[in-house]
């Protein structure tokens, strides 16, 4: 090296002369240039010290401080170092000095062999070959993915850390890259730059219109290698495969069903929640799924679509026509493992198969009762409901069934008891009530050993053991086992009580709360204790002070312990632990936890004193106050 030339005209040199002076002592690799920095940041490569950490973050860590503050600047949008002939903004200093380079050289003299692109820097060169090479020296220590280039595995690492630095102004939403941020940006701008040649139809994303025009192309380069099936996009690719793998790994937190696509189990989670967000503008009808709306608009535009070649015959929809060009060619496909019987609809095979099975998938959320087909469930709800479609055009007079009709018209019952001579309208209830005399109850819980007379009743029994409650109230967010008491619930909120006593007048939101109030009138108590002999007018009010008599308190408090006989009486003392007091009180705003302290409070405002003392004729707001009184008369303290 000639001393007298100056470090930058003898660094230059060692270009021509392929000298490289500055070695690395663990991998080997030689420089040109003397500078300690280029050494000690190699160093770090090879320990793995990375002494600059993130303050924001404090999981991002580097080895050198340029690459922190390429980060920090990334997170708070800084970029501090304008380029004064084209306006460019840069992080650092180094990418700012980087690029003023393109405005004095004006050159890019870093030519790639393999396709001839030029570059300013020779770093850049070096990163870019690694495309034609399938070179991926950045290798993420999580999960063992590589890349070729360390700003992908950055990126990368932020699928594992969870992190998401790029924050909309707009809304908030938050994103692990930038280039993602800018998208979602179009949304609120309503930018859509890239633009169909052929349709004229605009989109926000490049990939989006590159997916758009394989519509036109008919393009469809990702092909399952199982089945030879072929789509225009890879995400749809990879979801057909889970047809196959049988994967789902999408599953519903409620009930537990599993699903292929995340759209399917949104789409189910609305079966619980009871939403249905689309809505006719006609009629004002709603639907839990966007195609079912688009498939019921047709019924008020009259539009059916797919017409049958053969017979002309049109359909709303293209499953259907499917289905019904199997009439013609007398095509059934579908074939009962069993007993060898052919349909040319899936769905009747299905419901041919319960005839061996047994199954009645179709249980009555009010009563239990369970049917082999939808259709027949159907009509049992009418039996609940005020819906009354038959109308009597003789008389006017309403039903919910076909077969209540025929009766009201003949008076036909045409299916009779034989032990007892009760005669009913249907079959499938006289089966029902051929288990009174039975007592078959053939329907056994596997977990209890509780059995029941219908399968339905066993379904919905089933939920105490599974604790499933997929039917919520979205006012309040309570949770229930079955859509029935979900209802009655629901008149919480309204106040809507629709079961009147026609003795007293007084209102009811359950109907089992009316027929157990009746009794009261009737001073009817059927149900008598064996031990001794008091009587109740609920069943369960008879198993509830039968635990007086045995000790049992089968309700026990999981935070501390404390047992119970009834479960309401749990229920009122977890509020202790909850801190919750659910009854409040609209004159005066004082909350209690349970409703009859708030019935006792209500007094203080209304006056009322219910409880008088038969002696003196004093009253009182509670019951233990009279109790206190009477003492007074019996001389007892």
């Amino acid at each position: 090296m000639d001393t007298k030339l100056g470090p930058e005209v003898n660094c230059h040199l060692r270009v021509h002369t392929d000298e490289k002076p500055s070695v690395c002592v663990t991998c080997g690799k030689a420089f040109a240039q003397q500078a300690t920095g280029i050494l000690s940041r190699l160093e770090k490569i090879h320990t793995g010290d990375k002494p600059f950490v993130c303050e924001t973050c404090g999981t991002e860590a580097f080895s050198e401080q340029g690459d922190l503050q390429k980060l920090e600047g990334t997170q708070t949008g800084e970029k501090p170092f304008v380029c004064a002939t084209c306006g460019k903004a840069f992080t650092t200093q180094t990418d700012f000095q980087r690029h003023h380079k393109i405005h004095i050289t004006n050159k890019k003299p870093f030519l790639c062999e393999t396709c001839g692109k030029a570059f300013t820097h020779q770093i850049h060169l070096r990163n870019h070959s690694r495309v034609h090479s399938d070179e991926k020296p950045f290798v993420c220590d999580t999960c063992g993915k590589a890349f070729n280039w360390q700003t992908a595995l950055h990126r990368h690492r932020r699928i594992h850390t969870g992190e998401r630095p790029f924050v909309c102004e707009t809304c908030g939403k938050t994103y692990n890259q930038k280039s993602t941020l800018h998208e979602h940006r179009r949304i609120h701008t309503g930018e859509r730059s890239f633009v169909c040649e052929t349709c004229g139809k605009a989109f926000n994303q490049k990939r989006v219109l590159h997916q758009h025009r394989r519509i036109h192309t008919g393009e469809r380069p990702f092909v399952c290698e199982t089945c030879g099936k072929a789509f225009n996009q890879h995400g749809v690719l990879r979801q057909h495969h889970r047809i196959h793998t049988g994967e789902r790994p999408f599953v519903c937190e409620t009930c537990g069903k599993a699903f292929v696509w995340q759209s399917a189990l949104h789409q189910h989670h609305r079966v619980h929640t009871g939403k249905k967000p689309f809505v006719c503008e006609t009629c004002g009808k709603a639907f839990n799924q966007q195609s079912a709306l688009h498939y019921h608009h047709r019924v008020h535009t009259g539009e059916r679509p797919f017409v049958c070649e053969t017979c002309g015959k049109a359909f709303v929809r293209q499953s259907h026509l499917h289905q019904h060009q199997r009439i013609h060619t007398g095509e059934k496909p579908f074939v009962c493992e069993t007993c060898g019987k052919a349909f040319n609809q899936k769905s009747v095979l299905h419901q041919h198969r319960r005839i061996h099975t047994g199954e009645r998938p179709f249980v009555c959320e009010t009563c239990g009762k369970a049917f082999t087909q939808q259709n027949n469930l159907q009509k049992h709800n009418r039996t609940h409901t005020v819906e009354k479609p038959f109308v009597d055009v003789t008389c006017g007079k309403s039903v919910a069934l076909q077969s209540v009709l025929r009766e009201h018209h003949t008076g036909e019952r045409p299916f009779v008891c034989e032990t007892c001579g009760k005669d009913f309208v249907q079959q499938g209830n006289l089966h029902l009530h051929h288990s009174v005399h039975t007592g078959e109850r053939p329907f056994v819980c596997e977990t209890c050993g509780k059995s029941f007379v219908q399968q339905g009743n066993l379904h919905l029994h089933h939920r105490v053991h599974t604790g499933e409650r997929p039917f919520v109230c979205e006012t309040c967010g309570k949770s229930f086992a079955r859509q029935s008491v979900l209802r009655d619930h629901h008149r919480v909120h309204t106040g809507e009580r629709p079961f009147v006593c026609e003795t007293c007048g007084k209102a009811f939101a359950q109907k089992s709360a009316l027929r157990t109030h009746n009794k009261l009138h009737t001073d009817e108590r059927p149900f008598l204790c064996e031990t001794c002999g008091k009587a109740f007018t609920q069943q369960s009010g008879l198993q509830n002070h039968n635990r007086v008599h045995t000790g049992e308190k089968p309700f026990v408090c999981e935070t501390c312990g404390k047992a119970f006989v009834q479960q309401g009486n749990l229920h009122c003392h977890h509020r202790v632990h909850t801190g919750e007091r659910p009854f409040v009180c609209e004159t005066c705003g004082k909350a209690f936890v349970q409703q009859g302290n708030l019935h006792q409070h209500q007094m203080v405002h209304t006056g009322k004193k219910p409880f008088v003392c038969e002696t003196c004729g004093k009253a009182f707001v509670q019951k233990s106050q009279l109790r206190k009184h009477y003492r007074i008369h019996t001389g007892k303290t």
